[in-house]
This record gives structure tokens, C-alpha cells and sequence, in this order.
């Protein structure tokens, strides 16, 4: 590859706003990460209940959205929800685009969330629960005072990896039509072909460059939350 190359290359930075495309992947990975947790710790609560209608609901979600194409959902969060059932989240017509797939994004990862946690509460020695009922503690109380904070410590790592597994699910948002960095890849080779090479490396670039301190952020705090046994 010549000088050549890399100049033609550079020319697309001033047509195109790469680092923009990439901030809307950060953003849905943000907004989608928060709704998720929230999701996904709910589902965790239900699944250990001690309530059989509760653990069925828990485990039914989680089993069928663990197996359903993520792409489905987001399509269907776009030409169901908002094309047939005419739900808006937003009077802007991209802004609504954009929730939509932050909507869709949640509640398949929201499955994955629930059984990160539950690995963590898996962690959670018995005794612990048994001392709760002991002090009066009904399950509920218990959860959310015993159970559930030293699960959460307990499954820092698995998060971490449902976190890295959103960053990069995020690209498939662009089956909602939302503008970000793979939708902007498709569109940069589709008219410059003759850089796809560069192209290619970029974006996976990109991808490596925020990747990456997610998964040193979360072993590490893993390793300080540990709980030594």
C-alpha cells in the first residue's frame, strides 16, 4: 500500500464523521446497559423466589429471549411496536429510532443479566439466607439487604461480559435504522471500495479501542470485590 492509499483513505474523515457514528454506539450501550441491569435484576429477584408463578415468568422470559435473534427484536421494536402498534417514544422521528433500539437492546440483554446474577447468587453462601429467615426476614427483605448485594459482587465478571457483548450487539441497531458506526461502514465501502481494507480495520479498530478497557475495568473490580473465602 502506497501513500496513495492512505491519503484517499484520509480523504473520507471529511465526509464522513466516523467518531460520531461510534458515540451513538457508546450511547446505546449506555442507555441500554442501565435499562438492562434494572431488567435483568428484577428477573434475577423472580427466578430465586420462593413464589412458583414468579420463577416460571422469570425462567420463560429469559428462555425466550436467550433464543431469539437479537436482530428480530430490534426489527421488531421498529416495524411492530412503532410501524403496526404506532408506539412513539419520542416526537423526533430519529431520536424515536434510536429509543426504540435502545428498548430492544435491553430486553434481550436484560436475559443474559439475569443469569449473571444469578451465577453470583450462586456464590452467596447458604448460611447467609438461612440467618436472614432466622432474624424474621421475610424473602423479599432478604433479597434486597443480603442476598442481592453480595451477588452483585459475585458477578462482576459475568456482567463485565454481558457489557462487552452489548458494545458490540449495539451495531445491530442499524437493522432499526439508527446511524451508527456499522451502518456508517456499509455506507463508507459501498462508495469507496477501493479503501475497504482500510475501512474494515478501522472500525474494528474502534471497536478494540473501546472493548477493551470494559473488560480491564470489570476483571479488575472483580478482583477487588472478590469475597475471600
Amino acid at each position: 500500500m502506497d501513500d496513495g492509499y492512505f491519503q484517499q483513505f484520509a480523504s473520507l474523515f471529511n465526509e464522513f464523521d466516523v467518531p460520531a457514528a461510534f458515540w451513538v454506539n457508546i450511547q446505546l450501550t449506555f442507555f441500554a446497559g442501565i435499562l438492562a441491569l434494572v431488567l435483568g435484576t428484577v428477573l434475577a429477584t423472580m427466578r430465586i423466589s420462593p413464589v412458583p408463578s414468579l420463577r416460571w415468568a422469570g425462567s420463560t422470559y429469559v428462555t425466550l429471549l436467550r433464543n431469539t435473534p437479537l436482530t428480530i427484536i430490534i426489527v421488531f421494536c421498529v416495524l411492530g411496536l412503532w410501524g403496526q402498534l404506532g408506539v412513539k417514544l419520542s416526537a423526533d422521528f430519529e431520536t424515536n429510532f434510536f429509543r426504540l433500539a435502545v428498548l430492544g437492546l435491553a430486553v434481550y440483554h436484560a436475559a443474559f443479566v439475569c443469569e449473571a446474577l444469578r451465577s453470583g447468587v450462586n456464590t452467596v453462601p447458604v448460611g447467609q439466607s438461612e440467618a436472614a429467615r432466622a432474624i424474621g426476614l421475610s424473602f423479599w427483605p432478604a433479597a434486597r439487604l443480603i442476598i442481592l448485594p453480595q451477588a452483585f459482587r459475585g458477578s462482576v465478571a459475568p456482567l463485565g461480559n454481558v457489557l462487552i457483548a452489548l458494545t458490540k450487539n449495539s451495531t445491530v441497531a442499524a437493522a432499526g435504522s439508527v446511524a451508527e458506526a456499522s451502518g456508517l461502514m456499509s455506507t463508507m465501502i459501498e462508495f469507496r471500495p477501493d479503501v475497504i481494507l482500510a475501512i474494515f480495520l478501522t472500525f474494528a479498530f474502534g471497536f478494540v479501542v473501546i472493548v477493551v478497557p470494559i473488560g480491564l475495568a470489570t476483571t479488575s473490580l472483580s478482583r477487588r470485590l472478590a469475597v475471600a473465602r
